[in-house]
């Protein structure tokens, strides 16, 4: 089983004045991020607030980024505390064909190690198509061992890779020491990608390439092939904007930030909120200074 590559772009999900999907923009911006150097795209994930999103949104939303950039670059956010709604999820995405489905840990119940390997067990059961592990224990509250994935890599055919979002090289490396040859292991933070992959990591489900891909993709690319110094320097020139896109509660800021580089997607729903001034200021800066927006206010 394979996944679209190495530069994976976490989607946010395009929202109208109104707080409405946009599915027209949903479309433009998967093309734009495809033609700016991201291999795949995840969509309903974190970054596209998938707590928000209806089953009918969810649907909608897979069937327009598929036809806009087809299923074979597409891989679906099914998570849920709720394993059978998660294997709904996973039921559906599988029909329309995508090249993989993005399985978080179980949020809010908290369930043990037990309740994490049966939970994990039954998604990777109910589909033939690749599963991505997702590891944030700061969202779930849970965080999942090495030794766990080591065995859910083992026994479980489709689950072939995991997102690391711990923010901790040293869990990733556990994950790595625990896990068979051809096991992908993605950074979860955009700022840990080159660490991550020195030590043997495949590559990032990335928030900034929204706004850096092509940048990123170089980035990729040369930490593959060994090429340290041009990695190094491209992970310094984009370190700050990295982190600043986390500055407030994601997705708002890279959705600010992909409104000042002339692609635009809305704003955020509740319980989440748009930047405020003082963070917009902070935000412009970062993107200035990463080239992103240009004295202009054009993209660079």
């Amino acid at each position: 089983m394979t996944l679209p590559g190495r530069l994976l772009t976490a989607m946010v999900t395009p929202f109208g004045t109104d707080g409405s999907l946009d599915l027209p923009a949903a479309a433009h911006l998967a093309r734009h991020l495809v033609s700016e150097g991201s291999e795949g795209l995840v969509i309903n994930g974190t970054t596209g607030e998938s707590p928000t999103l209806s089953e009918v949104e969810r649907d909608a939303l897979l069937e327009a980024v598929v036809t806009a950039v087809g299923a074979d670059r597409v891989l679906m956010g099914t998570g849920s505390n709720d394993t059978a709604a998660a294997v709904r999820m996973a039921h559906r995405a599988a029909q329309r064909g995508v090249a993989g489905l993005l399985v978080i840990a179980p949020y809010y119940n908290k369930p043990d190690a037990r309740g994490l390997e049966a939970h994990f067990r039954a998604v990777a059961a109910a589909t033939d198509r690749p599963v991505v592990l997702y590891n944030h224990p700061p969202r779930t509250g849970v965080a999942l061992t090495a030794s766990l994935v080591g065995r859910l890599a083992a026994d479980c055919p489709t689950i072939v890779a995991l997102k690391d979002s711990s923010a901790s090289l040293d869990v990733a490396t556990e994950f790595l020491l625990a896990t068979p040859p051809g096991f992908l292991l993605y950074s979860g933070n955009d700022s840990l990608t080159l660490p991550i992959m020195t030590v043997g990591g495949h590559g990032v489900i990335s928030v900034a390439a929204h706004v850096a891909g092509p940048r990123l993709r170089r980035l990729v690319e040369a930490a593959a092939q060994g090429d340290l110094p041009t990695a190094r320097a491209l992970h310094l020139e984009l370190y700050d904007l990295m982190q600043g896109l986390f500055l407030a509660p994601s997705p708002a800021p890279v959705k600010a930030a992909l409104a000042w580089a002339g692609v635009p997607v809305g704003g955020v729903r509740l319980p989440l909120v748009d930047l405020d001034a003082t963070d917009r200021q902070r935000l412009e800066a970062l993107l200035r200074k990463a080239g992103v927006v240009a004295a202009a206010g054009v993209t660079a």
